[in-house]
Order: structure tokens, then C-alpha cells, then sequence
């Protein structure tokens, strides 16, 4: 399956962003989902999940309250809707597909990963 992220961008602390991941090639409603996030020199971290059916979620600590991720199988795409930005979730965040269909928090459950996309919070 093939993953393209978009909707990232430039935005005060405080503001919103909606990402979505477009996915193609595969039976996406059978894969879970994932987010993450990486800063230059930093590695990969674990933002939000979402199982294949979209009935289970799970969040990183750090966005817990302020981030949603969701998904809508009859358009093949993903979502991590992002409120209440901080300048600290300035990152390229990257969605993910994985054939297991659950939740992971786990980068290396993921085989299909979107190119990122740049999110820049301005204080």
C-alpha cells in the first residue's frame, strides 16, 4: 500500500492542523494505522493509533487530549487532527500502515510509511 500525508504546514501555538494520510494499492481497511513524528537528530516517535475498524485509539503521552486520530475506510484515508499546538510539536510527521491490524505504539510494527509532512508551531 502506498501512503501520502498532507496538511501539515506553518501555525501559532495555539492553533490547529488536520493531517491526512491517502492510501492506495492496498485493502486499507484491513491495516491499523499509525502517526509519528521526527525532529532532526531526534528518533521517531509515537504520536497516535488507530485499529482497522476505527473502533480503538491510543495516544503518546505528550498529546494526550489535544490530538485525535480517526479514519474513514470508504475514502481510504487517515487523520490526526491536532489542537491546541505547542511549539514543542514542531516535527515531520509521518503516517504509517501496518498489516497487523491493531493498535501499535511500535515503529517497526509498520511496513508502509508516508513521505511526512512538515508541521512548524510558531510561539
Amino acid at each position: 500500500v502506498q501512503l501520502q500525508a498532507s496538511g501539515g504546514g506553518l501555525v501559532q501555538a495555539g492553533g490547529s492542523l488536520r493531517l491526512s494520510c491517502a492510501a492506495s494499492g492496498g485493502t486499507f481497511s484491513t491495516y491499523g494505522m499509525g502517526w509519528f513524528r521526527q525532529v532532526p537528530g531526534k528518533e521517531r516517535t509515537f504520536v497516535a493509533t488507530i485499529n482497522s475498524d476505527g473502533s480503538s485509539t491510543n495516544y503518546g503521552d505528550s498529546v494526550k487530549g489535544r490530538f485525535t486520530i480517526s479514519r474513514d475506510n470508504a475514502k481510504n484515508t487517515g487523520y490526526l487532527q491536532m489542537n491546541s499546538l505547542k511549539p514543542e510539536d514542531t516535527a515531520v510527521y509521518y503516517c504509517a500502515a501496518a498489516r497487523y491490524g491493531g493498535l501499535s505504539s511500535n515503529y517497526r510494527t509498520y511496513q508502509f510509511w508516508g513521505q511526512g509532512t512538515q508541521v512548524t508551531v510558531s510561539s
